[in-house]
């Protein structure tokens, strides 16, 4: 079978130019075997427009990088294939994140935001000693604390959140997966009463809708509806005892 020519319709903006607008710039590419959103960029980049800003760093789904609106779809670039596309494909860069230039957006500094807000770091009161043996923990509990670990912090699920691109402070699936994790975890000595101070509000647990966008739109496929519904139980019961 022939491959296809793609027509790419990509958003253009610098903020850093006064005299830039956004607008939208088609692009004429040949499809090739095995090619993916990330490929067609480069591509573009190296061979029509070198000023075609957008974010990768691992082109394997670890790093998160290449997040982006593809045909309207928060997705990575480097797991999407063409030939699973249209001809016309249109690219956007993630909403509610600060937009940097063209598809590129900075997650960093809301991730980081969103680790200090919820204190994302074991709390213990007991003197870490080098020498001694790490703490030993089951299966189960290593488990539950490994899928929460295994988000990459990609944004695609607060791209697609409706309470996220309508509240700017709000937490969001990837950092109730966060709490969720400290949670489970035995050596983190806080109570439900200290979890709620920080996520029992509608900037937290009971700001969400409920769409379960950020489940669907996650490339890890991570359990988020099941790790909210852990997170909204226990904030719940938290707030009857208040």
């Amino acid at each position: 079978m022939a491959n296809r020519q793609l027509t790419f319709n990509i958003f253009r903006y610098n903020p850093t130019n006064p005299k830039d607008k956004p607008h939208m710039q088609t692009y004429q590419l040949q499809e090739t075997e095995g090619m993916t959103i990330f490929v067609a960029l480069n591509m573009i980049r190296e061979e029509q427009d070198p000023s075609l800003m957008f974010d990768f760093v691992c082109r394997a789904a670890i790093c998160g990088s290449c997040g982006m609106l593809i045909n309207g779809k928060p997705r990575l670039a480097c797991r999407t294939l063409t030939k699973d596309l249209p001809p016309e494909i249109t690219l956007l860069p993630l909403p509610v994140f600060k937009l940097i230039g063209d598809l590129s957006v900075d997650t960093g500094t809301w991730f980081r935001h969103i680790s200090l807000k919820t204190e994302a770091w074991i709390h213990t009161d007991k003197e870490f000693d080098p020498r001694a043996q790490e703490e030993r923990m089951d299966n189960k509990t290593a488990y539950d604390i490994y899928e929460a670990e295994r988000c990459i912090e990609c944004g695609c699920c607060i791209a697609g959140c409706l309470t996220a691109n309508l509240r700017p402070e709000f937490l969001g699936a990837a950092g109730l997966n966060r709490v969720a994790r400290f949670m489970v975890d035995p050596r983190d000595k806080r109570s439900a009463k200290d979890y709620f101070e920080v996520i029992g509000s509608d900037e937290g647990t009971f700001g969400c809708y409920g769409l379960m966008a950020c489940e669907d739109n996650c490339p890890m496929e991570l359990p988020l509806q099941q790790q909210l519904a852990f997170v909204r139980r226990k904030m719940a019961w938290a707030g009857l005892k208040r």
